[in-house]
């Protein structure tokens, strides 16, 4: 063991490496650079990004996860690294297969492994639960190619620390929203898209970006080995009384509310896919655990009150 006294500062300091480093990656490069408390690296796949990363603390790395020839020069970069680049779309062949992850685990295990390792998966692989509550330990259902090769993710990185000894967290996310964050409810609502009229409707979860962020990086510092968390917030609502309340935040009309049957013709296969599924889950070991105490527990105070930088705890 490499007693870290002896190394060169520099290389004393932790040095987290993020990987998908987008909104909440950004939000957690913001946490964990407020009070110094890590060198920051993210993986880019695209170089004109490296001046928005330089400005926010980031050392931007040049590689692609589709490319695992590109990411030789991660090898004993990181002591933590924060994962949440999503696996490839469809696609011929093993649709049910992350290969992304698989390069990079193979990558980082070149040389010295990272310390922790928090990936960011979805609540997707529970499935449709029938408007059940959920903890952790239910079993997986995945009922979506996408909900798939999450699975498939999970279980390789969980395997791959095991088998290296790295403490390996998987928080399962699900509908992440925040003020300034593209894609949220208000966009949605401008679009006039539908929702499932209440007899026909689906219990729906919610976490705000700054908290996921949050989540994230209490999980590299105090996640358990090989744990899982649900990160979501306390809210118990059906997807058509959320977009209702965003509405009267926004001052903007409710959205139409339509029958499962015939919704088809009206809806995505994306969105189809998210009413299709029914579920609340529970949240006991992200606050017990990690000690998170949420910043926005509901999404009413999510959507009433502005965003706010991530603490570092």
């Amino acid at each position: 063991m490499i007693w870290m006294g002896a190394l060169p500062a520099r290389f004393r300091r932790e040095r987290v490496l993020v990987v998908g480093c987008g909104d909440v990656g950004l939000r957690a490069a913001r946490g964990l650079g407020s009070g110094r408390r890590a060198r920051l690296y993210a993986l880019t796949s695209s170089p004109e990004r490296a001046p928005q990363l330089r400005a926010a603390g980031i050392t931007p790395l040049t590689g692609n996860l589709d490319d695992p020839r590109s990411l030789q020069r991660l090898a004993g970069l990181a002591t933590r690294v924060l994962h949440l680049a999503p696996p490839p779309g469809d696609r011929p062949g093993r649709w049910d297969m992350d290969p992304r992850s698989r390069a990079l685990g193979q990558a980082l295990a070149r040389r010295v492994p990272p310390r922790q390792l928090v990936y960011g998966s979805t609540t997707g692989v529970y499935g449709d639960c029938g408007g059940a509550w959920v903890n952790e330990a239910r079993p997986l259902a995945p009922d979506t190619p996408r909900a798939w090769r999450r699975v498939d993710a999970e279980g390789y990185l969980r395997w791959w620390g095991r088998a290296l000894g790295v403490p390996v967290n998987v928080m399962r996310i699900p509908g992440i929203y925040a003020h300034d964050r593209a894609g949220g409810p208000r966009e949605r609502l401008l679009r006039g898209t539908p929702v499932l009229r209440p007899e026909d409707d689906v219990y729906t979860n919610h976490i705000h970006a700054d908290d996921l962020a949050r989540a994230c990086v209490r999980a590299l510092w105090r996640g358990s080995a090989q744990r899982v968390y649900n990160v979501c917030d306390d809210t118990q609502l059906k997807m058509g009384d959320y977009f209702d309340l965003a509405a009267e935040v926004y001052g903007l009309p409710r959205p139409e509310r339509i029958a499962r049957d015939g919704a088809e013709q009206r809806l995505s296969l994306m969105v189809l896919s998210f009413m299709n599924e029914s579920r609340r889950l529970r949240n006991d070991r992200l606050k017990q655990e990690l000690r998170l105490r949420l910043a926005y527990p509901t999404v009413r105070e999510g959507l009433l009150h502005q965003p706010v930088v991530p603490r570092v705890e």
